[in-house]
């Protein structure tokens, strides 16, 4: 289904970042399997499959529907994401298993273009918002909702080509399924699913009861909302009780003016994955997997808001930090799962205007990797998507050739992973100049507080943006822009993003002397800061030592 729909997709943010994801559910709407995509989307995904069997039970489908759907308060994530579920028949009245993907758009109208308002302060300003809709129906398109879909976005050919992709997604996931039923019978099958499901609630609970009992609690904030509320703690209480867990939010920051708000279906999303991180990551990924954790939240808290909130960033950040704050308790319980805190944060950023090649608008979308977190027996990743995020980037040639932008500049940061025995990943800096008038939208975090290192980690260097005249002006004259912003560029302006590192993980002094020699052959860090981190010289002994 992922190949697929990769393949046939029409927009960059798809076809090469693969912002998408797929997965497979049995005829109760539990998710049975899927795919290797983005952790953000699939433990949401469930919820977008509840409200589309609310909206249309199984009697009221028939084979060749698919069922759309993107609002945040009836089980999607943000209105970018849109979700297509469509449900397999064999040989019956009620559908066998549903297939089911969710793409991210890279515009879905709104204020801003591509869909991802720094600024919003309730969910009407953040694009189109789509409660359960047959997109088709028997097989054929609703013309009516692709017309009243297209004509509220501003780049809507692509739109059309994204939704038609995932129609072939989701296809292809009910020709498969159904050659399953020709194959074992649907009797079998469900067989099959339910053992499956049991299956990894045994291995869940049995990973659990490794963890020792008790109740942990780890507390850490986002930056900001973007419209001047500081310092948002996400507080997570774990309680291991022999083969359950349960994930309480109580103390986290009530809902906000600013669109850093996460619905219920992200904020479990987001535990579900940090479970699975700590326990065992090989266990299959479905609904049994989850039957023994519990997530508790607050109502009318960032972690779950009540609407017209504005969200479009809660899926983007405050998930990360559900994410740091929830693997922050489990280190508490356990500190041989611990993981320093990655860059925690997404550095989403959209470019919208006229492309003067074509007469016609264009609107881009992307988020930038960064430092992985250190962990017991290895460093962290240099420069890559942490954690809810599983993307890709935009490949350099892509993006020039695709949009008026160009790419200035693209390199790791030097000295940004946190010192440690295990150090941090390197944060990376990317500057993108525009070729035409442009607005953009800079939705960010962890330029005030710095990702956490554990046991004696230091932690990793903050992230930071600029907006500059010209790709050689320096961040002394350049104008240093907050982590969620918004604003116009002329022609000839870019903008540097500068990303986090990775926390450290361990008492620097404990760090390999040829692990700190490597760090600095290859301009990981720099003398000073291996002098001053790890207490090592790279002056002292002979030459030999020094190479």
């Amino acid at each position: 289904m992922n190949a697929t729909l990769v393949r046939t997709a029409y927009s960059p943010n798809v076809k090469e970042r693969r912002d998408c994801s797929c997965a497979l559910f049995d005829a109760a709407g539990r998710m049975v399997a899927q795919a290797e995509n983005i952790p953000v989307h699939l433990g949401a995904m469930p919820f977008s499959v509840t409200a589309a069997l609310e909206r249309f039970p199984p009697a009221a489908l028939e084979p060749g529907d698919a069922v759309l759907l993107n609002d945040p308060f009836a089980g999607g994530a943000h209105l970018p994401d849109l979700t297509l579920v469509t449900p397999v028949f064999a040989d019956s009245d009620d559908p066998v298993a549903f297939v089911a993907n969710r793409a991210h758009h890279a515009d879905v109208g709104g204020a801003r273009a591509g869909g991802v308002a720094a600024d919003s302060t309730e969910i009407f300003q953040e694009g189109l918002r789509i409660p359960p809709v047959k997109l088709f129906g028997g097989g054929e398109p609703n013309e009516a909702v692709f017309d009243l879909l297209l004509a509220n976005v501003r780049t809507p050919e692509e739109r059309r080509g994204d939704l038609r992709a995932q129609r072939a997604a989701n296809e292809t996931g009910r020709r498969r399924y159904q050659s399953l039923v020709e194959r074992h019978g649907r009797d079998h099958l469900a067989t099959v699913l339910d053992a499956l499901q049991d299956y990894s609630e045994r291995r869940m609970r049995a990973a659990l009861a490794d963890v020792p009992d008790g109740s942990y609690r780890f507390a850490d904030v986002l930056d900001d909302d973007g419209r001047g509320t500081e310092d948002l703690p996400v507080v997570a209480t774990v309680t291991v009780e022999g083969e359950a867990v349960t994930v309480d939010f109580e103390g986290t920051a009530p809902q906000t003016a600013g669109p850093v708000n996460a619905v219920r279906a992200v904020t479990v999303s987001a535990t579900y994955y940090a479970v699975r991180c700590v326990t065992d990551p090989e266990i299959p990924p479905n609904a049994g997997c989850y039957r023994p954790v519990t997530v508790q939240t607050p109502a009318g808290s960032i972690v779950d808001p009540e609407p017209p909130a504005a969200v479009v960033a809660g899926n983007l950040e405050t998930s990360q930090r559900v994410t740091d704050a929830v693997l922050g308790a489990f280190a508490e319980a356990d500190p041989t799962r611990a993981v320093a805190a990655g860059q925690g944060t997404m550095n989403s950023v959209t470019f919208g205007g006229t492309d003067p090649r074509t007469d016609g608008p264009f609107t881009f979308y992307e988020t930038q990797g960064g430092g992985f977190g250190g962990r017991a027996g290895a460093d962290g990743m240099d420069g890559v998507h942490v954690h809810m995020s599983n993307t890709l980037n935009t490949p350099v040639e892509v993006l020039e050739t695709a949009y008026p932008l160009r790419v200035r500049r693209y390199q790791l940061r030097e000295d940004t992973g946190g010192a440690g025995e295990f150090r941090g990943g390197l944060g990376l800096r990317r500057d993108v100049e525009v070729t035409t008038e442009a607005e953009f939208s800079l939705v960010a975090d962890r330029h005030r507080h710095a990702p956490y290192g554990v046991r004696g980690g230091e932690p990793g260097a903050r992230g930071g943006a600029y907006r500059l005249s010209d790709a050689d002006e320096s961040d002394e004259t350049a104008t240093q822009l907050p982590g969620k912003t918004t604003g116009a560029l002329s022609p000839g302006e870019v903008l540097s993003i500068r990303t986090p590192g990775g926390g450290g993980y361990g008492d620097p002094a404990a760090r390999d002397p040829a692990a700190v020699a490597r760090d600095l052959r290859l301009e990981k860090v720099s003398g000073d800061h291996a002098r001053e981190a790890y207490g090592y010289d790279p002056d002292d002994g002979t030459g030999e030592e020094r190479d």
